[in-house]
């Protein structure tokens, strides 16, 4: 495992990536509705391009390939966390977390922030996020649940 900043060649895979993550999950937790109005399909990848071109995300290389991606904005915010479906409960999420709150501390960051999903809730909370609110998003007019949660560094 090794921790990597943004590349553009990576893109395309990063892309792949949170499309199939968020289609692996299970569909008791989130419906094939959700997942579909919140990874759409084709993929647009000159949309992705752009905004990982801007937002400049930590890359988790597993054997090269990217295993996960995480998000930090300057101002604590952590936009996106997601691990591919070939390397889940491998310490991966894990790994990139620790990597933003030490980079967080460094950049003497005072609180991170997220939105996160059901199923990345329970990571946010062993790192101590505290969950503010939970929030109904609408995309595609589908209704997604996620949770705005922080923690004071």
């Amino acid at each position: 495992m090794k921790i990597i900043e943004y590349s553009s060649n990576r893109a395309r895979e990063i892309a792949d990536l949170f499309y199939m993550s968020v289609h692996a999950i299970d569909s008791s937790i989130y419906s094939e509705e959700q997942k579909n109005a919140w990874a759409t399909s084709p993929i647009d990848y000159v949309a992705w391009e752009k905004r990982l071109d801007l937002k400049r995300p930590y890359l988790l290389l597993i054997n090269d390939q990217v295993a996960g991606f995480i998000e930090l904005e300057s101002d604590g915010h952590i936009d996106c966390a997601y691990v591919s479906p070939m390397f889940q409960r491998k310490g991966v999420a894990t790994a990139l977390l620790k990597h933003v709150i030490c980079i967080a501390k460094k950049l003497d960051v005072e609180q991170l922030y997220v939105e996160a999903s059901i199923i990345a809730k329970p990571l946010f909370e062993k790192f101590g996020f505290l969950m503010r609110h939970e929030n109904k998003v609408v995309r595609n007019n589908i209704v997604l649940v996620n949770y705005t949660m922080c923690k004071c560094l």
